[in-house]
């Protein structure tokens, strides 16, 4: 027995273990590890947050900024429509027109000596058609090929500007057509179409 007990007995000189100092070891790296847990998973928050806000918040490059409001626009449309006005929203579904001009061809039947050309082209005002349609258009960017700001001396704008000078006080139809008939003309040195006027009663 006494032999037993000796064998199992710590050599002489050698040193104790030291349990305690085993457990608070063990304690700092259980404390280190959740703390890293804790710090990855709060850093992980901030940049998904911070992620959707640059997503939200951000402002995409956007052609509504090449827009010039002190000229006119052309649209041009996949059927070959072509509308001058002035685009007052552009987003990626539709651009909202204003004040609203088209080209019309006026053909002639039996052209005559007098006529330098039997397709006469004439400006149009939006508005005085049979239907009458407000002065306003919504377009659907899908129906645009493309759109251009117009110079200020060009033949259109300069046709508006006339039609606006002989007709200040708004819209009237027999006039618009009258006046973008002789503008027409001016800007492109052609006779212009005779329009028949109604007779008021």
């Amino acid at each position: 027995m006494e032999f037993a007990q000796r064998n199992n007995a710590a050599p002489a000189g050698a040193p104790a273990p030291n349990r305690a100092s085993n457990t608070k070891t063990n304690k700092k790296w259980a404390s280190l590890m959740r703390w890293g847990t804790v710090v990855l998973v709060v850093s992980g928050a901030i940049l998904l947050v911070a992620l959707l806000a640059s997503i939200v918040f951000s402002k995409p490059n956007k052609q509504s900024k090449y827009v010039n409001d002190n000229q006119y626009q052309a649209v041009f449309l996949n059927g070959g429509q072509v509308y001058f006005g002035k685009i007052s929203e552009l987003n990626t579904k539709y651009i909202a027109l204003n004040n609203i001009y088209y080209l019309r061809v006026n053909q002639t039947v039996q052209p005559t000596a007098n006529t330098s050309n039997p397709n006469d082209v004439s400006l149009v005002k939006l508005g005085c058609e049979l239907h009458g349609p407000n002065d306003q258009m919504v377009i659907n960017t899908d129906q645009v090929i493309f759109w251009e700001n117009l110079k200020a001396d060009g033949q259109v704008a300069k046709a508006v500007a006339e039609f606006i000078k002989q007709n200040p006080k708004g819209q009237d139809c027999t006039a618009a057509s009258a006046a973008a008939n002789a503008a027409s003309a001016n800007s492109t040195g052609t006779t212009p179409a005779t329009t028949p006027t109604t007779k008021k009663q």
